[in-house]
């Protein structure tokens, strides 16, 4: 079974949700987006408000798929959360951006690994 690029990406967004549910965390929004910024997850770890970018690939030919979380998509995930702070008026709280890395094994897409890298990177 071969998924396109979209497909793929929604599919490792479900298994990042569910992991991170299984983990505690309390997701807010999923797939945040306005006319310029999108954020896959926006969720909370304890009192920590976290921004998470999921990264998915079937292989790392072209790299781990947290390699593709590049200094101008880490700007955009920053402006889209300062653009949500600013929305729903949050402020003094504890930020983290993270990325979820999820890479498929097989051809079936059934098994993967799932690695969270928590502060992947800084912003507001």
């Amino acid at each position: 079974m071969s998924l396109g690029g979209k497909q793929l990406g929604k599919k490792g967004e479900l298994a990042a949700r569910q992991f991170l549910l299984s983990r505690g965390y309390k997701i807010l929004e999923s797939n945040y987006s306005t006319p310029q910024f999108e954020i896959d997850i926006i969720a909370k770890d304890n009192e920590t408000l976290c921004f998470i970018e999921v990264k998915t690939r079937t292989g790392v030919k072209k790299g781990l798929p947290r390699e593709s979380v590049t200094r101008a998509k880490q700007r955009k995930i920053i402006m889209g959360a300062q653009y949500y702070l600013s929305l729903n008026k949050i402020t003094n709280t504890r930020l983290r951006f993270d990325v979820v890395e999820i890479l498929y094994k097989d051809s079936s897409h059934t098994a993967c690994d799932i690695t969270l890298i928590p502060n992947a990177f800084q912003g507001c």
